[in-house]
């Protein structure tokens, strides 16, 4: 199911929600090498600039960590890869920040389906979530949610040499959010089950189906590799912190009703 609107029209333009959806766009067009044509050359760049769970558990680089980040590194890419690597890195990255790495990784992906899909979550309920907390709460709530993500991914496989990369930590607080703050919105879901149609659903349904889909994922994938594939773990950390700071945020306004209609922008 893809959400591709909601009944739950907003008072103010988001501007701050459009800004994030053009910084991702921004990245991800002209920063990052997407147009490279070599893998090789995007994976150093994610290297460089993206969050690794041994870098921020160790609070060094992979470069910098010694034999231990050497370790990390040939547990991914088997026996006699760790010091070449970490040579590589030291060249193409001397004095990567651990810490803004962290930061730079919401607005990295992998592919054009990543960053579409984080995108269409963002705009769907990140308008509303915006329109209720306004933009300066909203961009300190946006940025605390990716932190949150991290925070769990990384406490799941804090070993890791594996990069990780996109929105969907932070988008993900931005559904806990919208959950508590408008669980009886409809959301419209194109469904592709058998026929191709599309469906209102309440928010408190379409979000908890999705959030109860990564639960089990996240679970699923503790006999492996949990930094392998999807960052699940991130998107739990996300949605429990978005479910925290919409309550807390209930706790000091009440609820709020409905805002009067007014036409999207999209």
């Amino acid at each position: 199911m893809l959400p591709i609107g909601d009944v739950n029209p907003t008072r103010h333009t988001p501007y701050l929600t459009l800004a994030l959806i053009a910084l991702n766009a921004a990245a991800f067009l002209f920063w990052q090498p997407t147009f490279a044509g070599s893998e090789e050359r995007q994976q150093v760049f994610f290297y460089c600039n993206a969050e690794v769970p041994f870098e921020v558990s160790h609070q060094t680089s992979l470069a910098e960590g010694g034999a231990g980040a050497r370790a990390a590194i040939e547990d991914e890419f088997g026996p006699g890869s760790g010091a070449p690597i970490q040579q590589l890195l030291t060249e193409r990255c001397p004095g990567k920040s651990w810490l803004a790495s962290v930061f730079a990784s919401m607005f990295l992906h992998a592919g054009w389906a990543h960053i579409g899909f984080n995108m269409l979550f963002l705009w769907v309920f990140g308008n509303n979530v915006e329109d209720r907390l306004r933009p300066i709460a909203f961009a300190i709530f946006y940025l605390l949610g990716g932190i949150a993500a991290t925070a769990l991914q990384v406490a799941f496989d804090p070993g890791s040499a594996v990069p990780n990369i996109g929105a969907s930590g932070a988008v993900a607080a931005v559904l806990g959010a919208y959950l508590v703050m408008f669980p009886r919105a409809r959301v419209r879901t194109l469904s592709l089950f058998f026929i191709v149609t599309v469906l209102e659903l309440p928010a408190l349904v379409f979000l908890g189906l999705w959030f109860v889909l990564q639960l089990f994922s996240g679970v699923g994938e503790l006999g492996s590799n949990v930094n392998a594939g999807v960052a699940y773990w991130a998107h739990i950390g996300g949605f429990l912190a978005g479910v925290a700071g919409g309550l807390l945020f209930r706790s000091r306004h009440g609820e709020g009703g409905w805002a009067p209609p007014r036409p999207d922008l999209f």
